[in-house]
């Protein structure tokens, strides 16, 4: 589900330096999203009332009436949704490229973009969770995901899960911190609505 402020996520800075290019999500990553969305063959209002379609696709920043586009309004194949998503997550994946400043792995990247698909590109610019990965303080990663598990003013169980499946990607053969966090840093759960 997609609950981000897109309307803002493409901006003058998520434009790519030259010779730098889209790196695609690998295949775990993009099914991390699938599973995480959910696909819906028919038009259908997301939580935010918006109406979307497939993975979490966007149509329009209005709940769904008929006056959508026509190749819309009798549904979409699964592998039409498919390739809306990787064509939406190329959103996702300018904003990471473009807002973290360290190398990352695959996995990182993937669930990093799965992130931004799901909060928006506005939210994580501002986040300390990019802050944290670009002072290559890892440790600090999975108590950052673990903040964004609010939308409307509750916790959602579907986000907490969404949470811990892109921590397992980040972390993707590797050992999870589980170092206590420092006093000063905050643990306040956010609403991925408000940022």
């Amino acid at each position: 589900i997609v609950f981000g402020d897109w309307s803002s996520d493409v901006c003058s800075s998520d434009l790519l330096p030259p010779g730098v290019e889209l790196r695609g999500i690998y295949d775990k990553g993009l099914q991390l999203t699938k599973d995480s969305e959910g696909f819906r063959h028919d038009l259908y209002n997301d939580a935010a009332r918006y109406c979307t379609i497939a993975y979490g696709h966007l149509v329009k920043l209005a709940p769904c009436d008929g006056s959508e586009p026509d190749h819309f309004l009798d549904g979409v194949t699964e592998p039409e949704g498919a390739d809306l998503l990787r064509d939406d997550m190329e959103t996702a994946e300018k904003v990471v490229l473009t807002s973290v400043n360290v190398p990352l792995t695959d996995g990182q990247y993937a669930a990093l973009c799965d992130f931004v698909y799901n909060v928006g590109g506005g939210n994580f610019r501002s986040s300390t969770l990019r802050k944290v990965i670009n002072r290559n303080d890892f440790d600090g990663v999975p108590f950052q995901f673990r903040r964004w598990v609010k939308a409307g003013g509750r916790e959602l169980p579907g986000l907490k899960t969404r949470r811990e499946r892109e921590i397992q990607l980040f972390f993707e053969n590797m050992t999870i911190p589980r170092a206590v966090p420092p006093p000063d840093m905050d643990l306040t759960p956010i609403d991925i609505r408000e940022g």
